[in-house]
């Protein structure tokens, strides 16, 4: 008798090892621009496997990065119309579409990690999120990019309003691209996946990132010099078409967005300044970087930040006021 509970046991067990697995009662596919050694291309990997945990596997995400399925311009239109069910976009991504997103990145005014905190739970967020929903997109975890840019160079040290002028650069709207033209740089537009290229064969003369993204983008190979500062908030939002989640059961959207939180609290950054760590990542590959003093950032934000604020409120108007209240008070 046991030896037969044994052999029925061993047989039960044999057949559920072979058996493939349930599958997933919801599929989210998650459409993104980053390289997979982007940090946030691994953070949303740890995302998708919170998913399945806070669902008790009835959700699966599906993962496609690097731009393989939709370009970052294509992003808003294939979410709304429901031909993915969602998407990371930049916050920097929006332009004249959604000018108002753009108060993160005026220089100097939010780069803080109190203020990163702050914000993300605050009205100004929440202001956001309905003009996202305007938008025919719902927004479900401000996930932080960086708090800081490097000013990579093949010419010299960018460390100074002074340096600036007559330098082609990568920007990154027309709204921030306002104060590199003050200090007068030629802002080129272009997207994120060409600069390497660019930067390789001297198209343009500089560019500016996250300095954790000039590592993983490998920018140290074609730029000599980089100048590093906190400077703003760049936002990867986790966007979802409205119609798919709201056909999701209430204990599935639940989990989905214990697994968001989760992912915008380890993408806080908890500490002022510019991680040393990324800047060794950048200087033991070569590159020469340094990183601006708070008179150096002070006199930046002199030059840059008049025109990038002017162009902000005359693009987002009286609600584009209403947030920089908002965020002067945070």
């Amino acid at each position: 008798m046991l030896k037969t509970r044994f052999l029925a046991a061993c047989a039960l067990t044999m057949a559920m090892a072979g058996a493939p697995a349930l599958a997933a009662e919801y599929t989210m596919r998650i459409s993104h621009q980053f390289p997979p050694s982007h940090h946030t291309a691994q953070r949303l990997e740890q995302f998708a496997k919170d998913v399945a945990a806070e669902t008790n596997g009835k959700a699966e995400v599906q993962l496609f990065g690097a731009a393989q399925l939709y370009k970052p311009q294509q992003h808003h239109a294939a979410v709304a119309s429901g031909q993915i069910e969602a998407a990371i976009i930049l916050s920097i991504q929006w332009g004249g579409t959604l000018p108002e997103v753009a108060v993160t990145t005026i220089p100097f005014l939010m780069s803080s990690s109190e203020k990163q905190r702050a914000f993300i739970n605050s009205d100004a967020a929440k202001l956001l999120d309905q003009k996202f929903l305007e938008k025919g997109l719902k927004n479900i975890a401000w996930i932080v990019d960086t708090n800081d840019v490097v000013f990579t160079s093949s010419i010299g040290l960018l460390d100074s309003p002074e340096k600036f002028p007559g330098v082609k650069m990568r920007g990154l709207n027309r709204l921030f691209d306002a104060g590199l033209e003050a200090m007068g740089a030629i802002s080129v537009a272009m997207p994120g996946s060409e600069v390497y290229q660019a930067l390789q064969t001297q198209v343009i003369d500089a560019a500016l990132t996250g300095v954790q993204a000039a590592n993983s983008r490998k920018f140290y190979e074609v730029q000599k010099y980089g100048v590093a500062t906190p400077i703003f908030l760049v936002f990867d939002n986790l966007l979802v078409n409205p119609a798919w989640w709201g056909k999701l059961p209430a204990e599935v959207q639940q989990g989905i967005e214990r697994a968001a939180a989760k992912a915008v609290e380890t993408s806080i950054i908890p500490h002022d300044g510019v991680n040393p760590d990324d800047i060794k990542a950048l200087t033991d590959n070569g590159m020469e970087v340094v990183v601006l003093d708070k008179a150096q950032q002070e006199a930046m934000a002199k030059v840059m930040q008049p025109p990038v604020m002017s162009e902000f409120t005359k693009a987002a108007g009286s609600d584009g006021e209403k947030l920089l209240e908002m965020i002067r008070k945070l």
